[in-house]
């Protein structure tokens, strides 16, 4: 690996968070249409997010129906989250938003042509293992 992966920005995609007018409709035809795994669907208030694996490995699909727009938000585990933070408002970028996931918070970027992407720090790595199974809708 002639040092490719440290000149990286992000340690892995991990996540695809995904808008969606209907979770439970979408979910279903990812895991029934397509074959994904459902490993969790959470209804917290009016907020539905489902977690679809379509792959042994990430990335995984975050559908949510409260996210706005139609793009989805490409989710980057970083190592140190102030730095990479600092790191990207040094070259430019503005946060568009902070936002919480399952496994920690996010802090989002638009870029100049409206691709959106963020960033987090596994506060919470267990998370997927806390609400794995867990079917609200």
């Amino acid at each position: 690996m002639n040092g490719f992966a440290d000149e990286l920005p992000f340690a892995s995609l991990d996540f695809l968070y995904v808008p969606s007018r209907d979770v439970e409709r979408d979910a279903g035809d990812l895991v029934n249409v397509l074959g994904g795994r459902q490993v969790f669907a959470v209804r917290d208030g009016h907020t539905n997010v489902a977690m679809i694996a379509m792959t042994a490995e990430p990335p995984h699909i975050l559908l949510t129906d409260h996210l706005e727009g139609d793009r989805p938000i490409l989710i980057y585990r970083v190592e140190n989250m102030t730095a990479t933070v600092h790191r990207l408002e040094a070259a430019g970028w503005e946060r568009s938003q902070e936002f919480e996931i399952p496994h920690g918070p996010c802090v989002s970027f638009r870029t100049p042509n409206g691709h959106r992407l963020a960033i987090y720090q596994p506060l919470r790595p267990d998370a997927t293992g806390f609400f794995a199974g867990r079917q609200d809708f």
